[in-house]
């Protein structure tokens, strides 16, 4: 069942704000990973099977080795991830 309320509506449109947000994709997908997380660990959002799977290969998506900075294909997968997971919180 999805999480209802001002709390979890709040969670799930800071994430949107986040994915909608200007700048580099990967630096706005690791603010909304962080906050959604967040979300979850203080109750405010269920973390569905479906979003947990999700957020592993979002979290995949934005690995760098050190020093190696992420460009267009991680940019892209994670746009592509993201939209995939706004979706999927109206079920959180």
């Amino acid at each position: 069942m999805a999480s209802e309320g001002p709390v979890a509506d709040a969670a799930r449109a800071a994430f949107r704000e986040w994915m909608d947000a200007k700048g580099h994709a990967v630096d706005n997908a690791r603010n909304a990973v962080e906050g959604l997380n967040a979300a979850f660990d203080a109750g405010a959002l269920n973390r569905t099977p479906v979003l947990g799977a999700m957020l592993a290969d979002l979290e995949t998506a934005l690995q760098a080795d050190d020093g190696q900075r992420l460009g267009g294909k991680s940019a892209e997968a994670a746009r592509f991830i993201m939209r995939a997971i706004s979706r999927e919180l109206d079920n959180a």
